[in-house]
């Protein structure tokens, strides 16, 4: 698999460090504006071939016709936010920047699958897909992803039990606007109260877990300026899904067409991931409260693109 990263910022730099080191790619193009930056992370970089047992990959630095043959684009590059900033801040020196990206890459590269990191990462993949030049199959936001890790490493610190065995989704938008469904969400295939229940443990307290979810990110933040080592992870987690044709089911924003009764928005939803991209979006009966719930952060991310597109 070929995958390109537009981007040499901290998630880019960690996530070419996750392909190299547990991936099995062919070739990684790093595509920088700083291109003495890139030129030097990958001059690094060569030197970890001497002990890694992964298969050896091209990794070199390039441009945008460098990413005809990518299977996978990951997009990073952006204005980053600080601290205390809202991602809103951000939309329209990015919105404009992403536009440009996105032409580019659809010039050389219309074949591949793109995974948006750039924040805000949701309206930003709103504003891409307006471009009318990828499907929403192949144009996605690694959103939510990273809130829903959290959400398990926070739960299973509560339980006792290995995050991968929680099963749940972070949905909505990736930020405050986000969501989580706890009537889709169970601990080793019960339910969250039912699990606690029967294995002696007090309920879970739903409203701080959701608030500490929802300030993770801001947390690490605040102490060193970024939250590069879990974002990358997670796109490290797409891009696996989708080399193996895994089929798994990921929480990722996809330009929605009716589902879930929203029209004309990206949404962080779960969806099948496969080589083909988000291959389905799957149903889920959500409880009333959380259908309104996940509309209200749709309506939030449907106004700002709406904003910025106008």
């Amino acid at each position: 698999m070929r995958v390109g990263i537009v981007g040499a910022g901290g998630v880019g730099v960690e996530l070419v460090n996750y392909l190299l080191t547990l991936g099995n790619m062919s070739e990684i193009v790093l595509v920088n504006r700083n291109v003495e930056k890139a030129l030097g992370e990958v001059a690094d970089f060569s030197f970890v071939e001497s002990f890694t047992y992964a298969s050896n990959t091209h990794l070199h630095v390039g441009d945008y016709v460098d990413c005809a043959r990518c299977d996978v684009i990951v997009i990073t590059a952006g204005i980053t936010v600080k601290e205390g900033q809202p991602r809103e801040e951000l939309l329209g020196e990015n919105s404009v920047l992403i536009q440009k990206i996105i032409r580019e890459l659809h010039r050389y590269a219309p074949q591949a699958i793109i995974l948006m990191v750039t924040n805000p990462v949701d309206v930003l993949t709103h504003v891409a897909y307006k471009e009318g030049l990828y499907p929403r199959s192949r144009l996605l936001s690694v959103g939510t992803l990273v809130d829903t890790a959290r959400f398990m490493k926070i739960v299973s610190k509560k339980v006792g039990i290995d995050p991968k065995n929680i099963i749940g989704y972070v949905l909505g938008e990736h930020g405050k606007g986000s969501i989580l469904p706890w009537s889709i969400c169970n601990i080793c295939g019960l339910d969250v109260d039912t699990f606690c229940e029967l294995n002696g443990l007090e309920k879970l307290d739903r409203e701080q877990i959701f608030n500490d979810v929802i300030n993770a990110g801001y947390s690490v933040f605040s102490q060193k300026g970024n939250t590069n080592h879990s974002t990358a992870a997670s796109v490290f987690r797409i891009i696996r899904a989708i080399a193996n044709d895994e089929h798994s089911v990921l929480p990722l924003g996809i330009y929605l067409e009716g589902e879930y009764g929203l029209h004309n928005v990206v949404v962080n939803v779960p969806v099948v991931v496969t080589r083909k991209g988000a291959s389905k979006i799957l149903k889920y009966k959500l409880l009333p409260e959380e259908l309104k719930s996940l509309h209200n952060s749709a309506k939030n991310m449907q106004y700002m693109a709406d904003d910025i597109l106008s």
